[in-house]
């Protein structure tokens, strides 16, 4: 036998094919949390998403939106992170084939253990559930890591072949490009480099190899380029604006000192200051890495399966550990690449990220730590994806040697297919993780977004949050057309100049009426005119970051006379009194249940209605289609009828469950608003309406798993 037989090319085609396959049976046709709208929203407008950027992914995934595919467009982008991930597990599967080929004598038994590779790194929670929703770029990262894996493999074994020093250019070029992908495109390249080192260090002397592999590795980056020309065209998303100019597009501008200094801010992330501080201690850090390991194998999200949780991944662990050194022993080439690789994919990534503690990581320790604002198990996809492959490798020498135990000198295929049955293990993440990544008809986002939206009079403004209550909504006005003519001020990136430079620039899009809800028909809405921000962009960019208030002052538009507390207001503060008074009331402003209006002394002009509220140019009094609920007035015409058509809480209630608990708070609002809204349709008289609202109330609190008792209260309210 060979070390290195010939790589079973076809096989793993058809193993990445299932995999697609069982991507795409349990695609999801919408967007979803987080920042996926974001940079769907960001692909269908050819914008910019938040710093770095990614423009390889952007530029890739609105080329590959365009194909004439099945589906929705949001579908095609989700097509995008199935089919690049099935292709990793298909290069993953060569390189699982490669590590065991040095001592599995037959081709089955190497195809079967790579086979078994394939499908534990591919059916891992994080792994599977970021290829059925494209959140943004990790598959896209992942497969240019298997790529990379797989062609530094093949150079290691004809390093001094004729052809070597092309792959290797090869190789330092795709490593720039992956880099424009992702940030985290740079993380092979240790392990590439300790592939050189160890095989042919001499090739570092090589100067004029050297210069064409910087140069490949710079062209790689080139991509970058895409932000600041796109930038200077001011695309409707269009974060950290990387362009120097305000207003003219042209050569002088992309090329200007502010230009290349705002895309390296950009590019370095600068926005979201340094890392120099350890946020937890690395011993927590790792920690949370374990828990999002347990995650891997069967998906908890109710910690109702703790012990068998803890159980599998102990399991796994163990087998992939044993995975790595039956590796080191009898594959000592291919270790010098792929040990380094998983130890920078592990041990060093936990430690160059620096997260807080993880949203869901040690609950006992309450509010006394600081948290990240999510889980950010994503980061960490391509360890779970790759250490299948260890899994595989272990799961096989545990297989070879229980066959060979039972083996006799006349008997081949025999005694393997006997202890078959161990490698079942591999189907354990298939199994428990199903229910979990299974988002067929999830359009839950997309309704809520809708829902949000339609709360929304013709050209009104909406001051979000961030992201979980802006990027949906993003994307139902980018990618399906909803409500475009509602602005969305993102409350956060008013701290930000770029964002304000944004307002000012942005145009009055078109109201459609026979688009918009039933509510907003039969009526003229006049379409605004001029900049909701009536200030220069030296006006813009001269807002200070804060000012301190010694004490109260008033706030007057017209009839509105608020009185902002002493203390400091920040900048997106400022701003939104100046949105107020400069475009007021001839554009009506929405903010959100949850918002900083009442830090403004908004207070007595905040006026419900559904899932938003609305700033009145009157102070509020009880009356009888406004009621008061708790200290807030609630407008009961405007809700009942907004209540009748929201849609998401019936789609939640036929998804069932909502996995991710950091998110949670975007489908309670429907509970919480939902008893805001049916308490006052109570006290109004209009019990059927309270009813419908009721019904929606129940099925988000089943699927969110509030506590059984609230759901009785709630039950027991009928």
């Amino acid at each position: 036998m060979t070390e290195s037989p010939r790589p079973s090319y076809i096989a793993a085609a058809i193993a990445a094919a299932v995999m697609f396959l069982l991507y795409f049976a349990t695609i999801a046709p919408s967007t979803w949390m987080w920042d996926t709208g974001e940079y769907m929203a960001a692909v269908k407008v050819l914008g910019l998403p938040h710093p770095p950027g990614n423009p390889l992914f952007v530029l890739l995934a609105n080329a590959f939106a365009q194909l004439p595919l099945p589906g929705s467009y949001a579908q095609h982008i989700n097509t995008l992170a199935a089919l690049t991930s099935a292709a990793a597990a298909g290069i993953w599967f060569l390189v699982t084939e490669r590590i065991v080929s040095s001592w599995l004598e037959e081709k089955w038994q190497r195809v079967t253990v790579a086979s078994l590779g394939t499908l534990i790194g591919g059916t891992a929670f994080t792994v599977w559930n970021q290829s059925v929703v494209n959140e943004k770029v990790y598959t896209v990262s992942l497969l240019f890591f298997a790529i990379v894996s797989w062609l530094t493999l093949t150079w290691m074994d004809d390093s001094r072949g004729p052809r070597a020093n092309r792959k290797l250019l090869l190789i330092l070029y795709l490593l720039g490009l992956g880099y424009t992908n992702h940030p985290a495109g740079f993380l092979a390249l240790p392990a590439v480099g300790i592939a050189v080192v160890a095989m042919r260090w001499r090739i570092l002397l090589d100067w004029r190899l050297a210069g064409k592999g910087v140069a490949l590795l710079a062209l790689g980056l080139t991509p970058f380029l895409f932000e600041p020309i796109r930038s200077a065209h001011f695309p409707i998303i269009n974060e950290g604006e990387t362009t120097g100019c305000a207003t003219q597009i042209g050569l002088d501008c992309t090329l200007s000192k502010l230009t290349r200094e705002r895309l390296m801010y950009n590019i370095n992330r600068e926005q979201y200051g340094d890392k120099l501080e350890r946020f937890a201690p690395y011993t927590a850090q790792v920690s949370m890495w374990w828990m999002y390991f347990k995650w891997q194998w069967i998906r908890d999200a109710y910690n109702e399966r703790a012990g068998l949780q803890a159980i599998l991944a102990t399991l796994f662990l163990s087998l992939g550990m044993l995975g790595g050194y039956v590796h080191w022993k009898r594959s000592r080439k291919t270790f010098v690449y792929f040990g380094p690789l998983m130890f920078t994919l592990t041990l060093a990534l936990i430690y160059y990220m620096n997260f807080k503690y993880g949203w869901s990581q040690s609950p006992e320790l309450g509010d006394s730590v600081i948290r990240e604002v999510r889980d950010r198990d994503y980061f960490y996809l391509w360890s779970f994806s790759a250490w299948g492959i260890w899994v595989a490798v272990g799961l096989g020498y545990v297989w070879s040697s229980a066959a060979r135990s039972f083996q006799r000198t006349d008997e081949t295929r025999r005694p393997w297919m006997l202890t078959a049955p161990i490698l079942l293990v591999a189907m354990i993440p298939l199994a428990a993780n199903y229910r979990a990544v299974d988002r067929r008809g999830d359009t839950f986002t997309r309704d809520f977004a809708a829902d949000v939206l339609n709360s929304v009079e013709p050209y009104g403004i909406i001051i979000s949050n961030g992201d979980n209550d802006t990027f949906p909504l993003w994307y139902a006005q980018e990618v399906e057309g909803i409500r475009k003519d509602v602005m969305v001020v993102v409350g956060m990136h008013l701290n930000t100049d770029w964002f304000v430079r944004q307002i000012i620039r942005r145009p009055v899009r078109e109201y459609e009426a026979d688009k918009g809800p039933e509510i907003f028909r039969g009526r003229t809405w006049t379409k605004p005119s001029g900049p909701p921000l009536r200030m220069t962009f030296d006006e813009a960019d001269s807002i200070p970051p804060y000012i301190e208030l010694r004490e109260p002052q008033l706030f007057r538009k017209d009839n509105i006379v608020a009185t902002v507390a002493p203390g400091f207001l920040d900048r997106e503060q400022l701003v939104t009194l100046r949105l107020i008074k400069d475009t007021f009331p001839e554009r009506p402003i929405y903010f959100p249940l949850a918002n900083n209006a009442r830090r403004l002394g908004l207070d007595r002009y905040l006026l419900t209605q559904g899932l938003v509220e609305r700033l009145v140019d009157h102070p509020i009094v009880p009356a009888t289609d406004t009621v008061e609920v708790g200290g807030r007035f609630v407008d009961v015409p405007r809700t009942a009828a907004l209540w009748k058509d929201y849609e998401a809480p019936d789609t939640l209630a036929r998804l069932g469950q909502w996995v991710d608990h950091a998110s949670v708070n975007v489908p309670t609002t429907y509970v919480w608003a939902g008893q805001r809204a049916r308490e006052a349709l109570v006290k109004a008289g209009e019990r059927d309406t309270a009813e419908t609202v009721l019904r929606k109330m129940l099925a988000v609190a089943h699927a969110t798993r509030l506590p059984p008792e609230y759901i009785d209260a709630l039950s027991e309210a009928r």
